[in-house]
């Protein structure tokens, strides 16, 4: 083909034409990322702008790409961190606050509390199933937050509130904050939607059938667990099946409401005709169904909208106000070349401003008619709005770092140099794909970052070896969701939730820490499954 004067060529060896080299520079990013965090345990928004920094270092003293591309990749990465994902994220929480503000939170809390007296089936309640629930629609530390802080209240150690928190906020993480990692995820590997979202359910499914009994298991022994054997049982089943059917075929975003809800539904009916021996009774206040009800509006309004921006008529008429363009100085500018791809080909670089539909303005929406609903005046909308903005500055400039980073690795052939070297693992690598998702969300505390950070890797990965990138990429985000739990930041968010001393924080992580490299290697046996045993299986 004939390359323009003004196009950049990447190349996948730099130096001395040495791919372990070159990989190891290349990967000095990702080193960046893992002391900051790992050893010196900065903040994420520190670790993610000094992350940016190396990778703008590398882009631009060992890749030579233009000065002027690597700004304009890093700003195109950082757009995309802002919309569409910082705007779920803030919409996300910003209805989550206007339930806290109007009292209807403690009505959601207590309509819970009240089902059960015995902690097993309050463990299952609240930090699994609800904790699902806030995961689906919040995410981002929320449901850690809120689900220990209610375990607490409830009469459970402020360590074992932490710790069973923690463990529980595994399932849901890939399809959290309304399919926020996996939108991510198809953002920087340009992999069909239906197609990202369907193996993450089969991948996460099978593990999510037997987390509530492994909670159990861990709060008490096989004594407890069998105590309470239906309860988890139904639970897991309830949660699983709902969570396999909605990303197969009604895709992320309502994957954890829906299949929370299916968990919270099957253990109030069990709840209803069957109690585990010498059960204590039920705690906290009794609200009446209307209560109830208009306290749980919020969310309810909230899956309405998002079934509504989902369906394919609305979608048409809502993307009619997106705007689409190619990004300035980065578009059709960059030549990958074999064997990143089959032949020579440009990087496309097209921005798509859906203001409109996308899934943060059906949230947004969402607030606003349950605005209306709880007579939430607009006025303290306004200063609700601001206090949440305050609160998330720094969390946003975490996502638009680490998305930039992304997208510039990408744009330089950084990632394509680490997806080389990693092919050389050969016939592991599906086992491997799903442990490097699991160190990702632990560095960043995040599995959209994670995504951002080796989500294009492994779809490089995958075809250089000729495996299914749309599994290897699922692995990522499902290998992920197990590093949350040993992540200091999800352990500061439990430690502060609960009151906890500051010196038992080591104690948590140690306490995870196993539990978490257990189920990271059930993940990863799963995909390798998946690869090798029942290809067919997958999408």
């Amino acid at each position: 083909m004939v390359v323009p004067a003004f196009m950049w060529t990447q190349t996948y060896a730099p130096l001395a034409n040495s791919l372990p080299v070159s990989a190891l520079v290349a990967a000095l990013p990702v080193f960046t990322l893992l002391f900051l965090l790992g050893v010196a345990r900065k903040p994420a928004w520190i670790a993610a702008l000094a992350g940016l920094g190396t990778a703008a270092a590398v882009a631009l003293l060992v890749y030579r790409m233009p000065a002027v591309m690597v700004a304009s990749a890093a700003a195109y990465g950082a757009a995309y961190g802002l919309l569409p994902i910082g705007w779920i994220v803030f919409t996300a929480i910003l209805l989550y606050r206007l339930t806290v503000e109007t009292g209807k939170f403690e009505i959601i809390k207590d309509s819970i509390g009240t089902l059960t007296g015995d902690q097993r089936l309050q463990a299952l309640l609240i930090a699994f199933a609800f904790g699902a629930f806030i995961e689906g629609a919040a995410g981002f530390g929320t449901p850690v937050a809120v689900a220990a802080a209610m375990l607490t209240g409830l009469g459970f150690s402020p360590f074992y509130a932490a710790g069973i928190c923690l463990l529980a906020n595994t399932s849901p993480v890939a399809f959290g904050s309304i399919g926020t990692p996996l939108i991510m995820l198809q953002t920087v590997t340009g992999l069909p939607m239906p197609a990202l979202s369907s193996n993450v359910g089969r991948i996460c499914a099978p593990v999510s059938l037997f987390v509530p009994a492994y909670l159990v298991l861990v709060m008490g022994g096989m004594k407890a667990l069998r105590a309470v054997a239906p309860a988890a049982a139904v639970c897991g089943i309830a949660f699983a099946g709902a969570q396999f059917f909605v990303s197969n075929y009604l895709g992320p975003y309502l994957t954890d409401i829906l299949g929370s809800l299916a968990a919270i539904g099957a253990l109030v009916a069990l709840l209803h005709v069957w109690r585990p021996g010498g059960a204590k009774p039920p705690v906290g206040r009794r609200h009446s169904t209307g209560e109830i009800i208009v306290a749980w509006a919020p969310y309810g309004l909230l899956v309405v909208l998002v079934l509504l921006w989902g369906l394919d008529s609305v979608k048409a008429l809502l993307n009619r106000a997106t705007l689409t363009f190619a990004w300035p100085g980065l578009h059709n500018l960059v030549l990958r070349v074999p064997p990143v791809t089959a032949k020579s080909s440009p990087y496309t670089a097209m921005y798509a401003l859906n203001w409109l539909s996308a899934s943060g303005t059906s949230c947004l929406f969402a607030v606003l008619a349950a605005a209306v609903v709880l007579r939430f005046s607009p006025r303290r909308l306004g200063r609700e709005i601001l206090v949440t903005a305050r609160q998330l500055f720094l969390s946003m400039v975490t996502i638009a770092s680490v998305l930039a980073l992304a997208f510039l690795m990408n744009y330089s052939g950084a990632t394509a140099t680490l997806g080389l070297a990693f092919a050389a693992t050969g016939a592991l690598f599906p086992f491997f794909s799903a442990l490097l998702g699991w160190l990702g969300v632990f560095l960043t505390g995040s599995d959209t970052s994670a995504n951002a950070l080796f989500g294009n890797l492994q779809v490089v990965t995958a075809n250089r070896l000729g495996l299914n990138p749309a599994l290897m990429a699922a692995a990522n985000s499902s290998g992920g969701v197990m590093g949350k739990m040993i992540s200091l930041q999800s352990i500061a968010v439990a430690a502060a939730a609960t009151g906890m001393p500051h010196a038992e924080e080591g104690k948590l992580f140690r306490f995870t820490l196993r539990h978490s490299i257990f189920l990271a290697v059930v993940i990863g046996l799963v995909t390798v499954f998946y690869a090798y045993g029942m290809p067919g299986w997958a999408r």
